[in-house]
């Protein structure tokens, strides 16, 4: 255990109170994170507040102690915990940029999180996968419902273990939390086949109007296609998993309006593509094949933005753009 992991191994095993969050529009891996810490801690008998801004999305509702989270809170005088976030801003509203956080746990490449102490490992494919391997050294034991929280974060984040970054120790993890158990054939199920018919709709208004130019695939999803297709998050519903899938594209780019003047941005790349460094030149971040930025503008004019500078990328041949050759 380095000695990062070893010193917030004592701060959260000495505090009674911690308040624990995740970035907003949060994924499996976010949740699994969350949920997997914040269970642990309870079992120790600390009073543990387990945050997400946004809210937890209808589909992580099976995984236990979901009703636990809540989207508002005063830190207090509580540890303060970040799982799974490169970034404060990315907290959203109950943190502000200028706090510092004591603990921050996340395998982003992007990470520029403010925190006393900032457990970062970019070779771990989930931070879920780095809570699993890190609870057991910190005195916490995995029991089942811990297990499947995490199982769900690294599958999420591995899309069920073929993402280019896996290693093998991941499949060893995997195979420790079934032991623990997570039910992997039902988790899979759960994370990545299952979709609502409000999200499937959702779909249809993207893949109605895919662009491919010059192995470059991007689309668009609006404020009016959420609302007519009834889907009640501000994510794009997994879409992103079915593009980065298309033969033909080497990046593609979901263009997603949050609000008025807001646009979230998803990239994904094949290997060779660099993406995480256009990402945190926006002001976002990510990994080297999955990244993703927030914008101010209209979505025609990120848009235009967003694609001339992907398109140096591909241009380029070597995952940099020319702000990094500056």
């Amino acid at each position: 255990m380095n000695e990062i992991a070893q010193k917030i191994g004592e701060r959260i095993n000495q505090a009674e109170s911690i308040w624990m969050a995740s970035h907003i529009r949060p994924d499996g891996d976010a949740i699994g994170a969350l949920l997997g810490l914040g269970l642990a801690l309870e079992n120790t008998g600390k009073q543990v507040t387990m945050l997400l801004s946004d809210g937890l999305p209808a589909n992580f509702r099976y995984l236990p102690g979901s009703n636990r989270i809540v989207k508002k809170s005063d830190p207090g005088n509580a540890l303060r915990v970040a799982v799974d976030c490169s970034d404060i801003r990315r907290l959203g509203t109950t943190v502000h940029e200028g706090d510092k956080l004591d603990v921050s746990i996340d395998h982003h490449v992007t990470n520029i999180m403010p925190a006393e102490l900032n457990l970062v490992e970019p070779e771990e494919p989930a931070t879920s996968a780095i809570l699993a391997k890190y609870l057991p050294e910190w005195g916490l034991p995995i029991t089942p419902e811990i297990a499947t929280c995490l199982m769900t974060g690294v599958l999420s984040d591995t899309l069920g273990f073929r993402t280019s970054n896996m290693i093998p120790d991941t499949l060893r993890l995997g195979a420790m939390l079934m032991e623990k158990g997570a039910n992997l054939p039902d988790l899979y199920q759960r994370a990545l086949v299952r979709r609502s018919f409000d999200a499937a709709r959702y779909w249809g208004f993207g893949l109605s109007r895919m662009q491919c130019v010059d192995r470059l695939l991007w689309t668009t999803l609006t404020l009016s296609d959420r609302k007519e297709a009834g889907y009640p998050g501000r994510d794009d519903a997994d879409l992103m998993a079915v593009l980065s899938a298309i033969d033909g594209a080497d990046i593609s780019i979901i263009f997603n309006e949050q609000s008025e003047g807001h646009v979230k941005i998803s990239w994904r790349s094949q290997p060779g593509y660099d993406v995480s460094r256009l990402a945190l030149s926006m002001g976002g971040g990510g990994h080297p094949a999955a990244s993703g930025a927030e914008l101010t503008g209209t979505l025609e004019e990120v848009q235009a933005r967003v694609l001339a500078a992907t398109r140096q990328i591909l241009q380029n041949g070597n995952g940099t753009h020319k702000e990094d050759t500056k």
